[in-house]
């Protein structure tokens, strides 16, 4: 099988052209950074916009990277949600109408779904059952993948995402946008122990996460510094450097007490040697890769982790969710409604 993918819920604006023998034939993304970092953060209407303009041309730039013609190929997936709802139609629509043009099944693929099976497109031994920690800017689950549309939801955020937590506080700090790169780099040149943050939800039973509280602390340092700091309302270099750093050490201790519930969860139910899988953006993050290894070895766990390019919003992950879900005659009708807000534990694994 050989499936277009097309992905545009946020703001990047994707297409790729992927096979069931694990192949990436073409993977091409476009993002909007510099459109939406005047505003620090991404405008829905202008996110739409862009990707109006340019998704017709991402699709033919594919298939030209593939060396096929439209017709070659076995199936169209897209993004029908979550996401930015202008964003989602424009992609919807796209393959729809390539769908119905060409005579080719349609795969409805759920924005979450395509970074949970992300990891079986670069590792084959990645079998179900596995524990997933899904980091994005919009979400923060952790997730027993049984099968394709197949999940159960063992903890969530209460409040804000981590990705929010990581963009949010970026800006607190005047870095630039995205956050989670800024906060990176910088940490690595801070002390991570010179502000000691909260660990929301630290030992506490469950696996629910909340970042809010973190927030509103990394906010009061700000303030605080900035009102003793020789300039008006102005932070040094260190003081940058330093807050970045212990947000982020904040964060993975988090995540880190939340992915240990899990896991003990997990084991209680599927004897053997658990497969965490770390995906979503936030999943690039460096700091946070290292310290799950380290969770992943004292828990008796294989840690995967697909590579950083798709982690970030991509239409190969899109393209192999819908190699999955083709392979089990899960195809969709051509009236489909994209969808702003689609829970992981509502993706079906039946034919429609």
């Amino acid at each position: 099988m050989i499936v277009l993918g097309i992905e545009t819920s946020c703001d990047e604006t994707a297409a790729a052209v992927v096979t069931e023998s694990r192949e990436i034939l073409a993977n091409k993304v476009l993002s909007q950074l510099a459109e939406h970092a005047p505003y620090g953060g991404v405008v829905p209407e202008i996110a739409a916009r862009s990707h109006l303009d340019h998704i017709d041309r991402l699709v033919a730039q594919a298939m030209e990277e593939a060396a096929m013609d439209l017709a070659a190929l076995d199936g169209i997936a897209v993004t029908g949600g979550p996401g930015l709802i202008g964003g989602v139609m424009v992609g919807a629509i796209t393959a729809k109408t390539l769908a119905q043009v060409l005579g080719k099944p349609l795969i409805n693929v759920n924005h979450l779904e395509a970074h949970a099976l992300s990891v079986r497109l670069v590792e084959p031994g990645a079998d179900f059952p596995y524990l997933l920690l899904l980091v994005t800017g919009g979400h923060c689950q952790l997730v027993s993948v049984e099968d394709v549309g197949r999940y159960t939801v063992l903890g969530t955020t209460i409040d804000d995402a981590i990705g929010e937590a990581f963009d949010k506080t970026a800006k607190m700090l005047g870095l630039p946008y995205p956050g989670g790169p800024a906060i990176e780099a910088a940490a690595k040149r801070g002390n991570a122990a010179r502000f000691d943050l909260p660990r929301p939800m630290l030992g506490r039973p469950g696996c629910d996460f909340s970042f809010s509280g973190l927030k509103t602390a990394v906010a009061q340092t700000v303030d605080r510094l900035s009102a003793e700091g020789p300039g008006a309302g102005e932070l040094s270099a260190a003081d940058i450097d330093d807050v970045a750093a212990s947000f982020q050490a904040a964060a993975a201790a988090t995540v880190l007490d939340r992915a240990r519930n899990a896991l003990a969860a997990f084991r209680a139910t599927h004897p053997g040697t658990p497969r965490l899988v770390v995906a979503g953006g936030v999943a690039a993050n460096r700091a946070l890769r290292t310290a799950l290894e380290g969770l992943a070895g004292e828990a008796g766990a294989v840690l995967s982790a697909p590579p950083p390019e798709l982690c970030t919003d991509n239409a190969a992950m899109v393209a192999w969710a819908g190699v999955e879900r083709l392979g089990r005659g899960l195809t969709d009708p051509l009236d489909f409604a994209p969808r702003p807000r689609w829970p992981l534990g509502d993706v079906r694994a039946e034919p429609a």
